[in-house]
């Protein structure tokens, strides 16, 4: 089983692949982790501050195929990042599909609203950003946009209004 984690920034994407890899014993991979070496290496063009649209065009394609890999192979893997497009099931046949969970990590607009500095209080729990320039009107872009997308795809999403997920069984029983 693969599963797919995506949502704007901030949302929690990492925090949860990491619960889920401690909780079921599955490997994850970040695609941030995989941006930064495909640029400290010198194999990416882009830079860290490339554009979202750019580096999913850049990322998914890679990430596409290893997911397909796990597939075949029978193997479980979590994948998160802000870089899974919304049309991610275009990519994959009905026999690749059942074996692919997927959920977009949705702030509501009131959510941001009433609740911008919780949002910014938890954004090291699991990695240090070391320029944390996250601004309200960023968030409030950033995850109207995704929501568009994923309505526009039939894409998996937790829009949280009131509530965030706060643990991995109620995680678990979003991803579709």
């Amino acid at each position: 089983m693969v599963y797919l984690l995506s949502g704007g920034t901030h949302a929690g994407k990492t925090l949860w692949a990491q619960r889920l890899m401690e909780a079921k014993g599955w490997p994850y991979l970040s695609m941030d982790h995989l941006k930064m070496g495909l640029i400290r290496s010198g194999l990416c063009p882009l830079t860290p501050e490339a554009p979202d649209g750019e580096m999913t065009a850049f990322l998914w394609p890679v990430v596409r195929e290893m997911v397909k890999t796990a597939v075949e192979n029978g193997q479980n893997l979590i994948v998160e990042g802000c870089y899974l497009p919304c049309f991610w099931r275009e990519d994959f046949p009905p026999e690749y599909l059942a074996q692919i969970r997927a959920v977009w990590l949705i702030f509501s607009r009131d959510y941001i609203l009433n609740r911008f500095s919780d949002i910014l209080a938890h954004a090291h729990d699991i990695e240090r950003r070391l320029n944390d320039t996250c601004t309200q009107e960023e968030l409030l872009r950033d995850n109207a946009r995704l929501l568009a997308g994923c309505r526009a795809h039939a894409c998996p999403y937790l829009l949280m209004e009131q509530h965030y997920p706060t643990s991995v069984l109620e995680l678990e029983e979003l991803l579709c």
